[in-house]
């Protein structure tokens, strides 16, 4: 096979190709890091790159050839540089851990190594400044690739990675998704740990934050989420929930729910009929489909920004703080309340709906300067309620992808995947953009 025929296949496809021996681990691999060298110096969306991949790589071949059945056994990934490596550098855009190496894995990681994957490298996050360059979008160098999953969403829509791993507390998966057009799934939040990431996640501190797949198709989200969901005794808040099997879910008995109107936010003419040809595609395939109004919308905001006013330790062992809090006992008491509300009563509206469908930000990707928190007041309500979110690239504006979020119930993360790939089958080959290969 073509490095080109390669680096567009889906991690499925791969794993399958390898096992049929139609290719090598190390053919993988060596295409993957062929496409990065070609791109990376447009996009410095990869930080690190493994020094071993290739020896990875090998190991996977010889592993196939005493019996391995491992389920991503050859496939290369690459990680958020928030999550931690064992001996690859993990700044995570703080100066001070610019040449720090963690000796262990972090959980999801030594997960998807067992499940026999091959780590190619770390990659940029937010606007990389002031450890390392700023991440561009493979679409169009101008602009964003989103944040702040930035490098991991720009190299795997550039075909440099077939799979990766981000994190999400208010759209980091799912913006950087939508960006750059790539499928991202943020997990019910406990369903996969966070053990390795940092900043340090507390599950009393930050109930927002999870890890979660980053991908070239539904599908793949799907056998990622397999190999790294499951509690994990370093995150208490991990919880050992079944997941489901998406092949499972029958289209024709959801209830699905739809809008593109969330206050403070003017969404795109395009951008509205993307969504609302994936509810027509939905009621097309037997879903119950209706126009709504989710409750408390314009609360997400706010609640974020009290939470974010809080502080939190530096330290998981002592209390250390890095700032003095900006808000009262009072007023940070009142603030949980407010969350605790706005969970109590989305969680209550959703009792009507098996899925919402929604879209990931009013625009297709800006321009590196000039967006601000508007960006995320479409995603910000679902990391309040810990929900699991599908993104799928789904239209187009011009040049530019523009996905959906497919919002389900909690612990339904099977039912978001389900709804995700039909909407992925269903899409007109020409409104979603090819990895930009030919560049």
């Amino acid at each position: 096979m073509t490095h080109e025929a390669l680096c567009s296949m889906t991690a499925r496809d791969l794993a399958q190709a390898i096992r049929d021996r139609r290719v090598t681990a190390v053919e993988v691999a060596r295409a993957h890091l062929d496409r990065i060298e070609a791109v990376n110096g447009r996009l410095n969306a990869v930080v690190q790159i493994g020094p071993d991949a290739l020896a990875q790589a090998h190991a996977a071949d010889e592993a196939l050839r005493h019996g391995s059945t491992a389920p991503l056994l050859g496939v290369p990934f690459t990680v958020k540089d928030w999550i931690e490596t064992a001996g690859l550098i993990c700044a995570a855009g703080d100066p001070a851990r610019a040449s720090y190496r963690p000796h262990e894995d972090a959980v999801v990681v030594a997960r998807m190594r067992a499940a026999g994957a091959v780590l190619l490298g770390k990659t940029n996050v937010g606007q990389g400044a002031p450890v390392y360059a700023r991440p561009n979008n493979p679409h169009d160098e101008a602009l964003t690739p989103g944040g702040s999953s930035s490098g991991e969403a720009a190299i795997i829509a550039a075909g440099g990675s077939p799979l990766g791993l981000g994190s999400d507390s208010g759209g980091s998966i799912r913006w950087p998704a939508h960006c750059c057009g790539i499928a991202g799934l943020k997990p019910t939040t406990g369903l996969v740990p966070n053990t390795g990431h940092f900043p340090r996640i507390g599950h009393m501190s930050d109930p927002r934050t999870t890890i979660g797949p980053m991908a070239r198709s539904v599908g793949d989200l799907a056998v990622a989420l397999r190999v790294i969901a499951g509690a994990d005794a370093g995150d208490p808040g991990s919880v050992p929930v079944p997941i489901g099997d998406p092949a499972e879910v029958r289209l024709e008995t959801l209830r699905v729910g739809w809008y593109t109107a969330t206050p403070g936010a003017v969404p795109t003419a395009d951008t509205v009929a993307t969504v609302e040809r994936a509810a027509r595609t939905l009621a097309g395939l037997g879903c119950t489909v209706e126009a709504v109004a989710p409750p408390r919308l314009e609360e997400a905001l706010p609640i974020t920004e009290a939470y974010w006013a809080g502080v939190q330790s530096a330290s998981f062992d002592e209390w250390r703080p890095p700032r003095a809090s900006v808000l009262a006992g009072e007023q940070i008491e009142r603030a949980r309340f407010e969350w605790e509300r706005f969970t109590r009563d989305m969680l209550a509206f959703m009792r009507r709906y098996d899925v919402l469908l929604a879209p990931v930000a009013a625009t297709p990707a800006p321009p590196h300067e000039g967006w601000g928190m508007e960006q995320y007041l479409y995603t910000l309500p679902y990391s309040l309620t810990g929900q699991p979110v599908v993104v799928v690239p789904f239209g187009r504006a011009e040049a530019l992808p523009i996905g959906v979020q497919v919002v389900a119930r909690p612990w339904q993360d099977a039912v978001a995947l389900a709804v995700g790939e039909a909407l992925e089958a269903a899409a007109a080959p020409a409104s979603l953009p090819p990895p930009p290969l030919g560049r």
